[in-house]
């Protein structure tokens, strides 16, 4: 028998040649591993072999492990950490959970509605500061209702946990409007016909249902309250923290190792939430079924009222919150002279040796978005849109999930172990404005990916196939179909890498140098120096400055988006 009368399962399969198209995008593919690689992995990889060494570079095992639990000090810093962030947890999503379910399960009316999301998500504007500077103005020392509190002190613990809430508290709300947004309702319908009372529906089908979204939000609050390094630094006081703790070992005594110890601590509570977190929302995502009938809540006018009335007093709490800096910055000074003036900015912008942090600030900021923009939907369209990947897709995704769970401080603290190092080939990055906007797109890489791969998978993959069959280059479908159909995810990665670079602090902490300071660094070293004014200044305008750039781009893409979607709207004939 000839070779050429073999059956087919007996000869060796032909060895698949790849494309042009198919070289590009493996290339692209190892280009963005190696990104996260460089710029994440390594600088982790820095801090745990830092956590193992001495101070001459020699092996010292977990020495540095036993003495941070063996000092009383350092250790109760970690537990402070760990009840601060529950007794958040208690406050925020529950509070957050009656919202959700007032925007979701009301027949409220729409506008007043609309209105409570908008206010509800001014603290994502504002850096973390911000809170901790109007609380103090509330009700520190000279603050206007101190007479509230009596003896009792709001600095410490009282403090960064009212901060924290304030901080968390639009983060809690978007998980569970969206977890109260899949509802069932033929549920609620069989329930109603066989007279079940509101509340055992609330309590057998409501809170059931839920429960993923409410256990993603504990984790997401809990990990942000764990690793966020403003609040806790203003209000404080001598209450210490893991997070505080890392910029004291670090900055104040240098001492590389410590730091590196509390570092891998701060990492744990984090990547412990992730996992938690990652595993809820792929549970989330099969509540409904394609026999799902929507949801329409029926009026109900005392329980509409009641959580009416608990909305707008949440409200009127974060509008006091922002008001209280806005009206720092614009007067003399508090409680001795209230006279208006604008001094405060001018001092803050232009005569303080902090006066280019807000330039630096949208300097970083707009390139953070352009670049980030660019690098996450690029690494979303090779995972999504590339055959025959292999192992290459799962690393990658890997790597691109793995940023959400590494606090801000850690991985700014691993930028400066592993780039500051000589003989790093890297070094030329270090103590530049390039690290900055590095820093910011690896940090809120994530959340970008998720949304970008989000928008990908509702494009049909015939797109690509039908593009490969007519031997049209991969990157014209790219430009002509892809980007104009996901142009509004586009859009709205680069509006979110903008905002989140102007208030972020976490990172840039370990980063900035005094030709590259942030504003939100200088906002830290003004309440430091005892200029309030200045400093709820510059954190108000950052605050103007992400709202005026939120309203243009919902301007500018109503435009933009009126001509590149139009097809979305034709009708069928």
């Amino acid at each position: 028998m000839t070779t050429a009368t073999l059956p087919a399962r007996g000869r060796a399969a032909p060895r698949q040649r790849w494309s042009r198209d198919e070289w590009i995008a493996r290339a692209m593919m190892l280009g963005a591993m190696a990104l996260l690689l460089t710029f994440l992995i390594a600088p982790l990889f820095s801090i745990l072999v830092n956590a193992v060494l001495d101070k001459e570079g020699n092996f010292a095992g977990l020495a540095h492990f036993s003495a941070y639990f063996e000092t009383p000090s350092l250790l109760r810093a970690a537990f402070n950490s760990v009840w601060v962030a529950l007794a958040v947890v208690l406050v925020s999503v529950p509070t957050a959970f009656v919202c959700a379910y007032a925007l979701t399960r009301t027949s409220l009316p729409g506008p007043f509605k609309a209105t409570v999301r908008l206010i509800a998500l001014i603290p994502l504007l504002a850096p973390s500061l911000l809170s901790a500077i109007s609380f103090v103005q509330w009700f520190g020392n000279q603050g206007v209702l101190k007479f509230l509190l009596g003896d009792f002190s709001i600095y410490g613990a009282p403090g960064i946990i009212l901060a924290e809430v304030y901080n968390t508290f639009p983060h809690a709300l978007m998980i569970l409007v969206t977890a109260l947004s899949l509802a069932d309702g033929r549920l609620y319908e069989a329930a109603t016909a066989l007279r079940t009372p509101p509340w055992r529906q609330f309590l057998t089908i409501t809170l059931p249902s839920s429960k993923y979204g409410l256990i993603s939000a504990c984790t997401v609050v809990f990990t942000y309250v764990v690793s966020d390094f403003g609040a806790p630094k203003v209000i404080g006081g001598n209450f210490n923290v893991l997070s505080v703790d890392v910029y004291k070992q670090v900055v104040g005594q240098l001492n590389f190792s410590m730091g590196a110890v509390v570092g891998m601590l701060l990492l744990v509570p984090s990547i412990v939430s992730f996992a938690i977190d990652y595993t809820v929302r792929r549970k989330i995502k099969a509540q409904l079924t394609a026999r799902s009938v929507p949801f329409t809540p029926k009026p109900r006018r005392v329980a509409d009222a009641l959580l009416a009335l608990f909305c707008v007093g949440v409200c009127c709490m974060l509008l006091a919150t922002i008001g209280m800096a806005l009206y720092t910055s614009v007067i003399k000074l508090w409680p001795y002279n209230l006279t208006f003036t604008l001094d405060h900015y001018r001092f803050a912008l232009f005569e303080s040796d902090m006066a280019d942090a807000y330039t630096n600030s949208l300097k970083v900021a707009f390139v953070t978005a352009v670049l980030g923009s660019v690098i996450v939907f690029l690494g979303a369209y090779v995972i999504e849109k590339t055959r025959n990947l292999g192992w290459m897709r799962n690393v990658m995704h890997l790597m691109a999930v793995l940023s959400m769970a590494v606090p801000g401080l850690v991985l700014g603290l691993g930028y400066v172990m592993f780039f500051n190092h000589p003989a790093n080939p890297l070094n030329f990055l270090y103590n530049t404005m390039a690290i900055l906007v590095i820093s910011m797109v690896i940090h809120y890489y994530t959340s970008s990916h998720l949304t970008a791969v989000t928008a990908l998978q509702q494009i049909d993959n015939e797109f690509e196939a039908v593009s490969a069959s007519l031997k049209v280059p991969f990157f014209k479908t790219f430009l002509r179909v892809t980007v104009p159909v996901c142009l509004p995810a586009i859009l709205e990665i680069g509006r979110y890498f903008f905002v989140v670079s102007m208030a972020s602090l976490s990172a840039a902490i370990f980063l900035y140098t005094p030709e590259t300071i942030l504003a939100s660094v200088a906002i830290m070293h003004l309440d430091q120096a005892g200029d309030v004014g200045p400093a709820a200044a510059l954190a108000s305008l950052i605050v103007v400055t992400s709202v005026v750039v939120s309203v243009l781009y919902s301007l500018a893409t109503r435009v933009l988006l009126a001509r590149t979607q139009a097809w979305r709207h034709l009708r069928r004939g």
